[in-house]
């Protein structure tokens, strides 16, 4: 049954990922902790399809997630700017920011 195959890809290249981290994505996450109170940083490791990200919480629940690069590169900015800094996939998610969520349910029509 030919439609169950795998395509052949050639083991050398590397997975390609969405798109790398770049300043922008930084900068976002800087103004986000700067114009906010009460921020956490939650990191999401990197995957086959995207580059580590880091969810930034404010104390309403309010929420961004943007591309850091590396851990390293978020713990950076935690540091700057004295945000803690989580493991998402070992504290999970803030229930503030579930909250949110529901409160702005425009926000998931994107």
């Amino acid at each position: 049954m030919g439609w169950l195959r795998r395509r052949a890809t050639d083991p050398t290249t590397p997975t390609k990922l969405d798109r790398e981290a770049n300043r922008d994505d930084l900068a976002q996450l800087e103004a986000f902790v700067t114009s906010r109170s009460g921020v956490e940083f939650y990191l999401e490791p990197e995957t086959t399809a995207t580059d580590t990200t880091v969810v930034a919480i404010a104390h309403d629940g309010e929420w961004i997630r943007r591309r850091t690069g590396s851990p390293r590169a978020a713990g950076k900015i935690a540091q700057r700017y004295a945000v803690p800094l989580y493991e998402a996939a070992r504290t999970g998610y803030p229930e503030r920011m579930r909250a949110w969520n529901r409160a702005h349910p425009e926000r998931h029509a994107r």
